[in-house]
Order: C-alpha cells, then sequence, then structure tokens
C-alpha cells in the first residue's frame, strides 16, 4: 500500500531494532495471517502520541483506528511496550556515553497544605 511518509513512521534503522521485540510478543500466535503489519500499527501509535490527534481521527492511509486500538491495548497488556521503552531508553543512554540503566533516580513530590482549622466544625458557621 502506498501512503504518504509522516515525520512520525520508524525508520529502516529503528525498526530493526524494535522488530524483534515484536515478534516475541506474538509468540506461538496461529490463525489468521495479519491484516496490517506490525511496523504500520506501531507508525500509527507514533503518530497518534507525537501528533495528539483523537484515534478516530487517524489519517485514512494509516491502518483503521479501530485496529490500532486493539493491538495498542493487547501492546500494553503484554508488556511490549514496555519492552520497546526499555529498548529505547537503552539505547538512547549508550549513545550519550552512560550506563544503559540507570543508577539512580529522583523523585519529586508536592505537599498541599490544608486549612489551619480542624474538622466541619471550623469550617462550617455556627447557626445561632
Amino acid at each position: 500500500m502506498n501512503r504518504s511518509h509522516y515525520s512520525t513512521d520508524v525508520s529502516d534503522k529503528q525498526w530493526a531494532l524494535l522488530a524483534p521485540l515484536f515478534r516475541l510478543a506474538q509468540g506461538g500466535r496461529t490463525g489468521r495471517p495479519r491484516k496490517y503489519s506490525q511496523r504500520e500499527m506501531l507508525n500509527a501509535v507514533f503518530y497518534i502520541v507525537r501528533t495528539g490527534c483523537q484515534w478516530r481521527n487517524l489519517p485514512n492511509d494509516l491502518p483503521p483506528y479501530g485496529a490500532v486500538w486493539m493491538q495498542f491495548c493487547r501492546w500494553r497488556e503484554d508488556g511490549t511496550l514496555d519492552k520497546v521503552h526499555d529498548a529505547l531508553r537503552a539505547k538512547a543512554r549508550k549513545k550519550a556515553g552512560r550506563k544503559e540503566a540507570p543508577s539512580a533516580v529522583i523523585l519529586d513530590s508536592q505537599s498541599v497544605k490544608t486549612t489551619e482549622k480542624g474538622g466541619q466544625e471550623d469550617m462550617t458557621p455556627a447557626r445561632k
């Protein structure tokens, strides 16, 4: 299928890194052959993530949103998206000259002040 090229499409080099993760996710899958390739499904998910469009507003030259949504849910549930994230993070860290796995983590929290009054009685004016 000839379609427009989007800036969010996975390059051949990127797909070479990610393809094994998607083959592992398929396991011993049998049955009807796939109508859309895993790469095209991933391109559609990346398009949504990058552009912020709604699922129903995917361009017509990408797979239908219903098929993409279902595949996204499967990848989320079986851990494929976590594996993709981990592989890309490790590659980016290695390219930056760092260890593949982070050795420290920074947690940020925020405290919310509450009223200095105590309880419901102090918040509601008394009736006379």
